[in-house]
Parts: structure tokens; sequence; C-alpha cells
């Protein structure tokens, strides 16, 4: 029995998909959020910090360690109040640590 089989780029997937077109919209929103704060985090702590998911509200930032979150805790209610002012409905920013694997 032969079975064609059409492939399909990850963007024709998504259009034909509703969860995976949400999926692939929310992501775009993360990384949007996080170039819109860019300015706001010191240089030496941006490549520690990571887009996170969005959900209710609530948008999710990965960080590699528990000393960029500390500096980033310090730094949300500017972050929030910045977001909030370019249009971006944020009601909190959850900070996680991303954990790390060992080998």
């Amino acid at each position: 029995m032969s079975r064609l089989s059409a492939s399909l780029s990850v963007l024709q997937a998504g259009l034909k998909s509703p969860t995976l077109a949400r999926l692939a919209d929310l992501s775009t929103q993360s990384q949007a959020r996080r170039t819109c704060i860019d300015s706001l985090i010191p240089v030496s702590l941006r490549a520690g910090i990571k887009a996170g998911p969005i959900e209710d509200g609530v948008w999710c930032l990965v960080v590699d360690n528990t000393a960029v979150a500390s500096k980033l805790r310090q730094l949300l209610p500017n972050l929030e109040s910045h977001l909030r002012s370019k249009g971006w409905d944020v009601s909190a920013i959850r900070i996680k640590v991303r954990s790390s694997v060992a080998a």
C-alpha cells in the first residue's frame, strides 16, 4: 500500500491548526515584549534573559541563574510600567530560573 504524503512547512501547519497558530502568535508577542524592554535591562544581563510564555496576562521571563533573577526582580516595576505604556496588556511579569541539567 502506497501512501502519498505532502510535507508542510511549520508556517503552513500553523495556519491550518488554530492551536499552533495561537502558540505562534504568543511566541511572537513574547519576543516583541522582550525587545520592548531591552533598553531597560543592563547590557551585562541581557544574554541571560529569554522571553517565556504568556498566560492570562502574566508574562514569564526565563533567566540563567539566581543572580540575574535577583537583579531582574528589582527592575520589574519599571519593566511592567514600560510595557503598559507601550500598549502591552501585562498584569505581571514572572521570573523563572532555568534549571541546570546535570550531565
